[in-house]
């Protein structure tokens, strides 16, 4: 199975006509994705791609019946585009841009209180149901149908994690990536939760990093879990001191009193598999002995 999307999800494309927006929604086309509408500025405009277009998410969802948006309009058109969506009542709305303002994350943050709209990203890759739905940017033939969970706040990473459960035979049943900027969406929690839920999802990799305290929010969630699926987790960027400059908004706050390794020993306190190396995910799966 999946979660979040799969190939009866309805997507509608947020900022369509743009380059990389029209690259990757062709590639999506392709892969399965049922992309229903798009949206553009450029009012006059009835299709681009074959895709009906609208002036607005309201637009769209007077004609079409859509669950999800894929959002490639610039950062500082973000706040704006997420309010469309969250008014419209989309389920979900996955967010590529990166360098999205800090003041409009928390005021994005705010509107996404009470609403029915998870935000994946921004900074992300997106997400992909193997087979079955492409939301985002991902190299789709990387990835095999399977029953491994990817969750990840390194996109270069998700994509080394697709490998190792790749090299098991065992593939992937959604990835997501959580989004690399300091203020994300939607944290681990949400997404540990579905994968849970989810019948056929085995186990889950999740990758974090130096510059947050998310890792820390998974940990306290898993640990109140009564029916745990493994998870193998890896956290980056242990060789980096801690250092203001750098920026790191997890370091600054906590001024450095919360290391990788610490982060490390909240995941294996509350029954997470931690390994030193990315390269280790698959040998932790293969002892698992699951089957896909």
């Amino acid at each position: 199975m999946s979660i979040l999307a799969n190939k009866n999800t309805r997507v509608l494309v947020q900022g369509i006509t743009g380059t990389q927006a029209s690259f990757h929604s062709k590639k999506s086309l392709d892969y399965g994705t049922k992309i229903v509408a798009g949206t553009t500025l450029h009012k006059n405009l009835d299709k681009h791609i074959g895709i009906p277009v609208y002036s607005s998410v309201a637009d769209a969802v007077k004609e079409h019946e859509i669950d999800a948006s894929i959002m490639f309009v610039p950062a500082p058109m973000v706040k704006n585009a997420m309010k469309e969506a969250i008014e419209a009542e989309l389920k979900l709305v996955v967010t590529i841009a990166n360098g999205v303002p800090v003041h409009d994350m928390l005021e994005i943050k705010s509107m996404l209180k009470g609403s029915k709209t998870m935000m994946i990203g921004p900074n992300t890759p997106g997400l992909i149901t193997p087979e079955e739905a492409r939301l985002g940017i991902f190299p789709e033939n990387i990835h095999q149908k399977g029953c491994i969970g990817v969750i990840s706040r390194s996109s270069t990473l998700t994509y080394e994690a697709v490998l190792e459960t790749n090299r098991t035979g065992l593939g992937q049943s959604t990835v997501i990536g959580l989004g690399d900027d300091m203020i994300v969406g939607t944290d681990y929690r949400g997404i540990i939760k579905r994968f849970m839920e989810d019948t056929e999802t085995k186990a889950l990799v999740l990758i974090g990093k130096t510059d947050s305290l998310y890792e820390q929010t998974a940990a306290e969630y898993y640990s109140g879990l009564k029916n745990k699926k493994p998870i193998i987790a890896f956290i980056a960027g242990e060789a980096m001191p801690f250092s203001h400059i750098m920026g790191y908004a997890g370091d600054i706050i906590t001024r450095g009193r919360i290391t990788v390794q610490d982060k490390k020993k909240m995941l294996q306190n509350v029954g997470m598999t931690v390994v030193d190396n990315i390269t280790q995910i698959h040998e932790v799966l293969n002892e698992l002995d699951l089957v896909p």
